[in-house]
């Protein structure tokens, strides 16, 4: 009897103790992602409860909790998660440690853990997820009931701004009533509380840097006319996030019944935007706070996208990179908004973009998010040491423009190729129609891949007899396009217009493309030009093999075996920046033997070497017959790939250069018949656009020259694209006297 009661007893116990668990940790609690240097879909995890946030501590957790979290935040599951406060370490309590899910629970509350505040973790171990960027749909993200809906970031499952009809045939949308989705439906915002912090984020969004004032009264009697569903809370922006979810929720509204509506004294808020420059219908009505189209202090390269890109700033004429140390959305978005875009989506670390060259000029950069260009931010002078694999980059949000509507790839294997086929209007009507493929090149290629959002262009084909184009698409509705390389649009580049002439019509002769998301960077190193350049008097029975591949002026055609030719040498070394390997276009079976060198030559055009007057005519070139493509030397960690002997593999790996030596054959200039005078020594790498580049500008090097007849000094030698303007003073002579073999 005794025995029964007692284990009765326990049994009782038992049940209370689990009901005592259940009611302390099982209690519905609100989750929120914070941190820096995160998108609107990740960050560190914090937790409300017990009237106070806190984060979660990182033991025992995995991807399980991680989808727990996320569709509790109402996205459909998690990408993955961090340990070891990835996004900071947070503030308060550590509310839940030893986290057990098994991914199907509701919420994190009902996984198995520690219990609440039962922690014996440091803020070091704070965890963070990635969640996707699809919300659930129908998700109700808020309930009306929570008494701490003002500490939450607002959580919808999509923000629109919805045009009125005279301005929804406007491209872009600019203004419009502000429409959030909650529980499957788009609902208005009441402008009650509605601030210009509020219009400044939304504008931002949809990748406007400014806000302007619109008609009011024009907007009130048009609400009047309209049936309003409002979002049951307001917004509290302070005008610097990247987006809407980075705001705070503000006071749940009052419903009025009688008005069927939530805001009884205001109506929706409306925002209207200022688009930048490239983006305004005309070129006066954009944004122009910071940005100067003349000279502008911050830019972009290596971008696959309009808006993206490794970011360089002008620092006493020379561009350079910024330091990725403290980088966040912040500094991003003042970057995004200074070129004339909308906020950061992305705030990229480690080089995503590629490696710069020349100086890092800012480092620790610490941006408030209201200036108006990145050089008003304050960063530390006295850091050192950062290199350029730490260089910070961007992706910005941009206005939709429709560009990728009014172009299509046909044919092709995947969706990243095909015959380029363009949509316009002809007898009243829009047809698609082919491009006529004359002069088509790698640079029309690149529009066309950055119009599509496909990134850059891998090669540009004049015969497309292999690609099926569309049924009624043959017809040749765009001829002499001609591109820099830098529009948006193929519409944006040169072009014969209405009056189209292709004499070899379209058919298999129709323009295509194959596009690729990464490319290579080749970027001459400057300063090893200007310190390897001398001349040499070499005889002409000593340049057999060099004559035979015609590295020599005409002159030496007809000259006595005895007489000398003065050269002009200098070593180049040429490293990939970039982020793909550089490889020749031409496969194995394409590339030359060469007796004189003892391999094969991938490329038969990969450099051009000039001497040019200082009014740009040609006085002496380089004859380099062809070129071997190899990994000479890599940054530390990385491996050599591609060699020249044994009829290997070429090209340049990322991070490794390919170096000639001064005192090789055909590496040099012959000015045997040159005068002297003041010259500029040019160096154009890949100057056939043959292999897609991020960049272009930065394949061009030019160095001041002053030739007396008998030595050679070679001074201020730069990189296109590395200094705001050509500098003309005559730093630092390096004499050069001439070496007689």
């Amino acid at each position: 009897m005794m025995m029964a009661m007692r284990s009765s007893s326990v049994f009782v116990v038992a049940c209370v103790l689990a009901v005592c668990v259940c009611l302390s940790v099982c209690e519905p609690v609100s989750l929120r992602l914070s941190g820096e240097k995160r998108k609107h879909y990740e960050g560190r995890v914090e937790v409300y409860y017990g009237g106070a946030w806190g984060t979660v501590c990182d033991d025992d957790f995995d991807i399980n909790a991680a989808h727990v979290v996320c569709r509790q935040l109402g996205y459909l599951g998690a990408v993955s998660w961090f340990p070891s406060a990835k996004y900071g370490k947070g503030e308060g309590p550590i509310l839940l440690d030893n986290v057990h899910c098994t991914g199907r629970e509701a919420s994190i509350s009902d996984c198995n853990s520690n219990g609440f505040g039962v922690s014996d973790c440091k803020h070091s171990e704070d965890v963070g997820v990635v969640c996707t960027q699809k919300r659930i749909p129908g998700f109700k993200h808020i309930s009306v009931s929570s008494n701490d809906v003002e500490t939450l970031d607002v959580r919808v499952e999509d923000v629109r701004i919805r045009a009125t009809y005279s301005h929804r045939k406007r491209i872009p949308i600019t203004e419009g009533f502000v429409e959030v989705k909650d529980d499957g439906k788009w609902k208005q915002i009441c402008d009650e509380s509605w601030t210009p912090q509020n219009s400044r984020v939304v504008c931002g969004m949809y990748g406007f840097p400014g806000v302007k004032g619109f008609n009011n009264k024009a907007y009130r009697l048009l609400s009047q006319r309209r049936k309003k569903s409002y979002f049951d809370f307001s917004v509290n922006c302070t005008g610097n996030e990247a987006h809407l979810t980075g705001c705070r929720m503000g006071k749940a509204l009052e419903v009025t019944e009688s008005l069927n509506a939530t805001c009884a004294n205001g109506m929706p808020a409306v925002i209207s935007c200022v688009p930048g420059r490239a983006f305004a219908p005309t070129h006066s009505s954009g944004f122009r706070k910071a940005y100067r189209a003349e000279q502008p202090l911050v830019r972009l390269r290596g971008g696959a996208k309009v808006g993206e890109g490794r970011v360089e700033v002008l620092k006493n004429g020379i561009w350079g990179t910024v330091c990725d140390d403290n980088w966040d959305m912040k500094a991003a978005s003042v970057v995004c908004r200074e070129l004339g875009f909308g906020t950061a989506k992305e705030a990229l670390t480690g080089a995503r973009m590629g490696q710069g060259m020349g100086p890092v000029h800012m480092n620790e950069v610490v941006c408030s998010g209201f200036e108006k260009s990145l050089t008003e931010c304050y960063f530390n002078k006295e850091a050192l040491g950062c290199s350029h694999e730490e260089d910070a980059a961007v992706k910005c949000n941009v206005p939709a423009m429709g560009f990728h509507n009014r172009l299509r790839l046909s044919g092709g294997r995947n969706p990243y190729e095909g015959r380029v086929e363009v949509l316009a209007e002809r007898n009243g009507s829009t047809v698609w129609g082919a491009v006529c493929s004359e002069s088509w090149g790698i640079m029309e290629a690149m529009v066309v891949c950055r119009q599509l959002g496909y990134g850059f262009a891998n090669h540009a084909f004049q015969e497309t007899w292999y690609w099926q184009g569309e049924v009624g698409a043959d017809s040749v509705l765009m001829s002499g396009v001609r591109c820099s390389g830098t529009e948006m649009t193929l519409a944006q580049c040169l072009h014969h217009g209405k009056h189209v002439n292709c004499p070899r019509g379209g058919g298999r002769f129709a323009a295509g493309v194959s596009c690729t998301e990464s490319a290579s960077d080749l970027v001459l190193n400057a300063e090893v030009v200007e310190h390897t350049t001398y001349l040499e008097d070499r005889p002409m029975y000593a340049l057999q093999c060099a004559h035979e591949e015609k590295c020599l002026s005409n002159s030496a055609n007809t000259a006595d075996p005895s007489s000398y030719r003065r050269l002009l040498r200098f070593s180049s070394q040429i490293h990939n920046n970039g982020r793909s390997d550089f490889r020749p276009r031409t496969g194995p079976h394409a590339w030359e033997w060469h007796d004189c060198h003892r391999h094969y030559h991938s490329m038969e055009v990969f450099t051009h070497y000039d001497l040019l007057s200082m009014n740009g005519t040609k006085v002496a070139e380089g004859h380099k017959a062809s070129f071997c493509l190899e990994d000479s030397e890599c940054d530390e960690g990385i491996q050599k790939r591609y060699a020249c002997a044994n009829f290997g593999a070429q090209g340049i790996t990322v991070g490794c250069w390919d170096s000639y030596r001064h005192d090789i054959d055909c590496q040099w200039i012959d000015i045997t018949d040159v005068k002297p005078g003041d010259y500029i020594l040019q160096v154009v790498i890949n100057p056939n656009y043959e292999v897609a580049e991020s960049d272009y500008t930065n394949n061009i090097m030019k160095c001041k020259c002053r030739y007396d007849g008998y030595r050679l000094w070679t001074y201020n030698c730069q990189t296109g694209g590395s200094r705001s303007s050509d500098v003309d003073e005559f730093t630092g002579i390096m004499t050069n006297q001439i070496q007689r073999r």
